[in-house]
């Protein structure tokens, strides 16, 4: 997704559309979507959607790019050679554009996350069974938060984030700290911020963010607790949100405590003030021409 901004326009955030899965409602074999919460979840920051379709023309997505003022790289479950080389590519993007002297922040979700690891570390990943699970983060120890993604967090809630469950994790894979710290390229790109533990109780990175460019990534989904409607399966009691986070659409399993919903907003507004730093001012015409709101819009809810 991305972002675009000045003192009269809202930022405007990339967001690049996953690739089709097996209970897509479109059976165009090039069909991709992009999940609803991902847009809620930008546009609470105050920042408008471009998509970043992954199989549009590459002077397309190169057109793209150069409006947006942020990319957040979304949990996407694909082996297409083609998204991972569109993701290298914006990475690489990213990156040189920050050198240039241009603030161009990245946030990569979950999945995102991984692909970053593969990317940067040169592909190490790890099993995890952190399969439809709510948990809390464990900060590192001796990290100082001054800079960090978690500077602005409140200290109450950043206490909360490490005793209560407000964070929902969803993924089979994972590093970690160890791995990490192993590994040359992903130590000296990224630092640490906080790791969490699986169900079978092995510890796995969970925050990180690069030493030099405004790049995060977690493994965790900020987007899921205001805006995802959906069970969970295969519960073990393991960090359960007390009833009255399931208050909305009464599902256990996302945390929807007002805790956790000020977590995601602190989220969304770390991304987009990221953002706001761009030098990238994209005239209105260019952005509407763009947005997310010219794609048709599905309403998936029946179909699970």
């Amino acid at each position: 997704m991305s972002a675009a901004r000045s003192q009269t326009q809202l930022p405007s955030g990339h967001r690049n559309p996953q690739p089709p899965r097996r209970w897509r409602l479109n059976n165009a074999t090039n069909a991709s979507y992009i999940a609803a919460s991902y847009v809620k979840f930008v546009e609470s920051g105050g920042a408008r959607v471009i998509p970043l379709v992954y199989n549009e023309p590459p002077q397309i997505l190169h057109k793209k790019l150069n409006l947006v003022n942020g990319v957040l790289l979304p949990a996407v479950s694909t082996k297409k050679v083609i998204y991972i080389d569109v993701v290298e590519s914006i990475f690489t993007n990213v990156v040189r554009r920050n050198d240039a002297g241009d603030r161009f922040p990245l946030l990569a979700i979950c999945l995102g996350f991984e692909l970053l690891a593969i990317i940067v570390g040169k592909g190490i990943l790890e099993v995890f069974n952190a399969k439809d699970e709510a948990s809390n983060l464990q900060f590192m120890k001796n990290t100082s938060l001054a800079g960090a993604f978690f500077e602005r967090f409140p200290p109450s809630l950043l206490k909360k984030l490490a005793t209560e469950c407000l964070t929902m994790e969803n993924h089979h894979y994972g590093i970690s700290p160890k791995k990490f710290q192993k590994n040359k390229y992903l130590y000296s790109f990224f630092k640490i911020l906080t790791t969490s533990v699986c169900k079978d109780n092995k510890v796995y990175v969970s925050t990180v963010q690069a030493r030099k460019y405004p790049v995060t990534a977690f493994e965790w989904h900020p987007e899921h607790v205001p805006y995802k409607i959906m069970g969970f399966k295969n519960l073990k009691n393991y960090c359960l949100p007390s009833s009255r986070n399931a208050f909305q659409w009464g599902l256990p399993g996302i945390p929807h405590s007002e805790a956790a919903v000020q977590v995601t907003q602190n989220v969304a507004n770390y991304f987009v003030r990221e953002a706001r730093e761009s030098i990238k001012r994209p005239s209105p015409g260019e952005i509407l021409e763009h947005l997310i709101y010219k794609h048709k819009h599905t309403y998936s809810g029946r179909a699970g």
